[in-house]
């Protein structure tokens, strides 16, 4: 009989631990969502709204400037799995220097916790850059010209250069939709594939770093004296913006809550 009991005894354990430890997997594997925050930076000075026409910028040509005015669009976030699977997630958000509340997005979407890799595209890639579209951007003034191609911008970045002079000078540096020719337009968007490993869970928050600099120098030296306003229209100046972005954004601090 004690062998009888001591045999129960110990399935009733076996069952017990077996159930704590699948209520316990069960917790850690519900699904996940993770917030970013984006900061904006001129190499490695941070840029803030107070910054907005007081602080002045050398850029890599020698021209002194100030910015009145940067936004710009991400979309298209993903978390790629080890194996290369991406989780999508809906949403874009709008980020504007002037508004601290664009500066935390949390999409719609979730993942298993774990180890991903990052994914997002600079403005709408072809098949979400659709014309009048969305409201908030229509509301926001972010619409790109139907006759340079429609859709909306991808950055919008305003100041004014030589301001270390008597004769300081405005510039435009808009990007969007390339025109090649009258009627004829090219996909301009920007995607990054971050290869370092985030590992996602509860209260996950990503960072992602704009460097304003490298609008100015890499991989294309940027010469305002040449490239200022009536940027928009102009080919050439939209794929040297192009180039140009696609070293601006890093990752920043990843946190867990």
């Amino acid at each position: 009989m004690k062998h009888i009991f001591l045999i129960a005894l110990c399935c009733m354990l076996s069952f017990s631990c077996s159930e704590n430890n699948d209520d316990k997997l069960g917790s850690n594997n519900q699904n996940v969502t993770p917030t970013f925050v984006f900061s904006q930076h001129w190499d490695d000075t941070t840029i803030t709204n107070a910054d907005i026409e007081n602080t002045s910028y050398t850029n890599a040509n020698g021209e002194v400037l100030t910015i009145t005015r940067l936004r710009y669009l991400l979309s298209g976030f993903q978390l790629l799995d080890n194996n290369g699977n991406p989780i999508s997630f809906q949403g874009y958000n709008l980020v504007e220097l002037s508004n601290a509340e664009t500066m935390t997005f949390t999409p719609s979407g979730s993942v298993t916790p774990g180890e991903y890799t990052l994914r997002f595209v600079f403005g709408f890639d072809e098949a979400n850059n659709i014309d009048g579209a969305y409201t908030d951007l229509n509301t926001a003034s972010w619409n790109w010209p139907e006759m340079l191609g429609g859709g909306y911008h991808f950055l919008q970045l305003d100041g004014q250069y030589n301001v270390n002079t008597t004769a300081p000078l405005p510039f435009n540096y808009h990007n969007g939709t390339a025109m090649v020719s009258e009627g004829e337009f090219e996909q301009n968007h920007t995607v990054f594939n971050f290869t370092e490993s985030i590992t996602i869970a509860e209260g996950t928050t990503i960072e992602i770093k704009f460097n304003v600099a490298e609008l100015f120098k890499n991989p294309n030296l940027w010469d305002l004296n040449v490239y200022n306003t009536s940027l928009m229209p102009n080919y050439d100046a939209q794929k040297l913006m192009q180039q140009n972005i696609a070293s601006a954004f890093t990752l920043g601090s990843i946190s867990q809550q």
